[in-house]
């Protein structure tokens, strides 16, 4: 697992790119469709504003996260919502400049926790390394949710190891969105870095194992991609079904990709 302040320095990076993909939009940009059904530009940026504000107040106020998580324990998707309505109200350049401080915030409120503590979370307290690499999960996933919209491609980075790391740590999360009764057996992954590392978390003997680019590992957990149009392959019967299911975070799985559906872009994914 990475060090704290490694995670950390790869989100705010994470952060920044994602920013500079809108800064330069118009406000009838930052309104586009993106793959997400129902979601603009906006709604992403305002999704990971209300994401980043919620882990820095975790971080740096739990009374005060507790009291939001309270209130959203019933209904998180309407919580959601309501956040994305809340920072929608903004224009662009302030809802940027919201996403810029929530971002920089989160970041220096996980880099103050003590050693050795947890950080209260939606469901779990969490280390603060694990919830920086949920983080960069959200990013990622939102974040090319954007750069579909744009038409542009995102070039992989060494920082995708903290997202496979936290795809191996939830594995089972696309299990329990569906009702199923995840393995009790761990999988191996193996993963070829951008610059061809492998990179590898599991034990070697495992029976089910995943093995692929790297980048096409993080775009099939955060369902950014059907597996039909990535290079990764399955070897034993559960890691084979886990393929379908694949999801890096909690809740319902949502309406994924279709194969196919980024055939026209010209490039890989």
């Amino acid at each position: 697992m990475s060090s704290l302040n490694d995670v950390l320095k790869d989100l705010a990076t994470d952060i920044e790119e994602t920013a500079r993909l809108v800064e330069d939009l118009d406000e009838a940009a930052w309104n586009t469709p993106t793959p997400a059904p129902g979601w603009r530009i906006a709604d992403q940026i305002a999704h990971l504003t209300f994401i980043f504000h919620l882990a820095g107040t975790a971080a740096s106020d739990p009374e005060a996260f507790a009291r939001i998580a309270a209130g959203a324990s019933h209904d998180f998707d309407g919580a959601v919502d309501a956040a994305l309505r809340q920072f929608n109200q903004f224009p662009p350049d302030q809802l940027l400049a919201r996403f810029r401080a929530s971002g920089r915030a989160s970041v220096d409120a996980l880099a103050a926790v003590p050693e050795g503590e947890v950080v209260p979370w939606l469901v779990n307290p969490l280390p603060p390394a694990v919830l920086a690499s949920a983080g960069i999960m959200e990013v990622f996933g939102h974040g090319q949710d954007i750069a579909d919209a744009l038409g542009v491609r995102r070039e992989p980075t060494g920082r995708l190891l903290h997202l496979v790391f936290f795809a191996f740590l939830t594995r089972d999360f696309g299990y329990l969105s569906r009702g199923l009764t995840p393995p009790a057996e761990p999988f191996r992954i193996e993963v070829t870095s951008p610059t061809g590392e492998l990179w590898a978390f599991g034990p070697e003997d495992a029976t089910d194992r995943i093995t692929g680019p790297a980048e096409d590992f993080c775009l099939l957990v955060t369902r950014r991609r059907h597996r039909a149009d990535l290079a990764l392959e399955a070897e034993g019967a559960e890691a084979e079904r886990w393929l379908d299911i694949a999801q890096a975070y909690r809740g319902p799985s949502g309406e994924g990709r279709r194969p196919g559906q980024f055939a026209d872009r010209g490039d890989e994914h």
